[in-house]
């Protein structure tokens, strides 16, 4: 099959957060598979700064109504993968990613010159597969254009942040995608009073997969859809959640290169420990034996920082360690320095974002707090698992389905702890049951910790759901 992964952002070359992870991972286990997988990606700034060995493989024009834009095809490949950049200096070169007035006018941009791109290469799929907003209304231009060099090409939508649903004027249809106003007045992309190009492609799609079970359920129910349920509803029959993997080969205790200890289920005790001494002297925590409790994520609501801040105060109250890297928020980020300033022999902070950190976290810490709001599939947890640091999670989304929850009776099989209801008594409280498992129960402890070591969270299992959907299709 030839397929085809239209995204905002796939690693190695750009991230900022698991959707980068998912594009880059999943392409690689089905190109293990002997498939033909190409991503196409924006050429953005950070992508330009690598310097990569790149060729040029011709220009696209794109017409939005008036206006006029060429989009350069630069062209890498990497571990079997087909990376196609496009490549617009007005739209991409800039500081950031996202988080610009204009950025439908620039995603709009990037999704047709990918229909371009894809002829001017003579890519021509089996399977396109968008992920999120940004080329949501690649389907729609496809079909309500009937470009006939797709006629046997299946779409694929993926679903991995419902909060962004890429909301553009109805007067946008028009000005940047060349398409009738009817499409929104007989509802097919009207959505809240605005064109959403996350229902484009709900309606257009063949198929639709979030990135968990648990979180197509709640997708289905007007409490966890962000509004979406109406919409995912009318498709249910052809909705299905998978549960994402990670990259077994980065994420890995017994050869990270960034974990100056490397270990695994036989010796995970004693360099888990010197790892977190060298984490510790690294934030001047003063207590370098203590229980430490982590987090690496964004910072913001959605991640449940309004349940952190007061578990950390009280944990740190309580002599144990807290790391927390990321950023995000201004008040979020605010309140961890707060909070360093009350604890500074316990609490260290990295605002910010570094990989070689991140790591050296996930292999020192005891514990790994997520007490998202929603997730739908979440990363940070499988990473943790397989550093045998034990998530401490709010069961909802992908949380629910990759964390067995230790209630005191199950310690063969669990491996983290949980808790259902989105309250700071319950987040508190898990998190101090899980502090005295540590300190007064540590044979339980060690067993929970190997259970993790020893979770499978590849992408074996998923990469052969997302083969046999694609397959169906065809």
């Amino acid at each position: 099959m030839k397929i085809a992964m239209v995204c905002s952002e796939a690693n190695p070359f750009v991230k900022t957060g698991g959707l980068a992870d998912v594009t880059y991972s999943l392409s690689k286990e089905l190109v293990k598979m002997g498939e033909d997988v190409a991503i196409f990606v924006p050429f953005y700034s950070i992508i330009k700064a690598k310097n990569l060995p790149l060729k040029f493989l011709g220009s696209v024009d794109v017409e939005l109504s008036w206006r006029k834009e060429i989009g350069n095809v630069l062209y890498l490949e990497h571990e079997g993968i087909k990376y196609y950049f496009i490549e617009n200096q007005h739209y991409f070169e800039r500081d950031h990613i996202y988080g610009y007035y204009d950025d439908g006018e620039r995603f709009a941009f990037f999704t047709q010159a990918v229909i371009k791109a894809m002829m001017l290469v003579k890519f021509k799929p089996d399977i396109i597969h968008t992920h999120d907003w940004q080329p949501g209304m690649l389907f729609c231009c496809i079909r309500e254009n009937k470009i006939s060099y797709f006629d046997k090409s299946k779409f694929v939508l993926s679903i991995h942040n419902p909060a962004f649903q890429g909301f553009i004027q109805k007067i946008s249809l028009w000005d940047l995608y060349n398409m009738p106003e009817y499409l929104y007045d007989n509802g097919t992309l009207e959505f809240k009073g605005q064109v959403s190009t996350l229902k484009a492609a709900i309606m257009y799609a063949d198929k639709i997969i979030t990135v968990s079970p648990t979180h197509r359920s709640e997708l289905l129910t007007p409490e966890g859809s962000m509004g979406l349920d109406s919409v995912l509803q009318y498709r249910e029959y052809d909705f299905t959640g998978y549960l994402n993997g990670i990259d077994y080969v980065e994420f890995n205790p017994s050869e990270d290169k960034y974990v100056s200890f490397p270990y695994g289920v036989n010796n995970f005790v004693s360099n888990k420990k010197k790892n977190k001494a060298e984490l510790c002297e690294r934030f001047n925590l003063k207590n370098k034996k203590a229980p430490l409790f982590s987090l690496v994520s964004r910072i913001t609501w959605q991640k449940g920082m309004e349940l952190v801040f007061p578990a950390v105060r009280e944990l740190a109250r309580r002599g144990a360690n807290v790391v927390l890297l990321g950023s995000g928020e201004y008040d979020c980020e605010q309140e961890m320095e707060r909070i360093r300033r009350e604890f500074p022999d316990n609490i260290g902070i990295y605002i910010g974002y570094s990989n070689e950190l991140a790591h050296k976290i996930y292999a020192s810490s005891d514990f790994f707090l997520m007490p998202s709001l929603f997730e739908p599939c979440g990363l940070g947890q499988m990473i943790a698992q397989r550093y045998g640091s034990l998530p401490i999670v709010r069961r909802t989304g992908g949380l629910r389905d990759s964390v067995i929850n230790y209630d005191g009776n199950n310690a063969d099989t669990s491996n983290g702890f949980g808790f259902d209801n989105y309250s700071v008594f319950d987040m508190v409280q898990t998190c101090l049951y899980a502090l005295d498992v540590y300190e007064n129960h540590q044979d339980v402890y060690r067993k929970l910790v190997k259970n993790a070591l020893t979770t499978d969270n590849s992408w074996l299992k998923s990469v052969k759901q997302y083969y046999a959907l694609y397959k169906s299709l065809l």
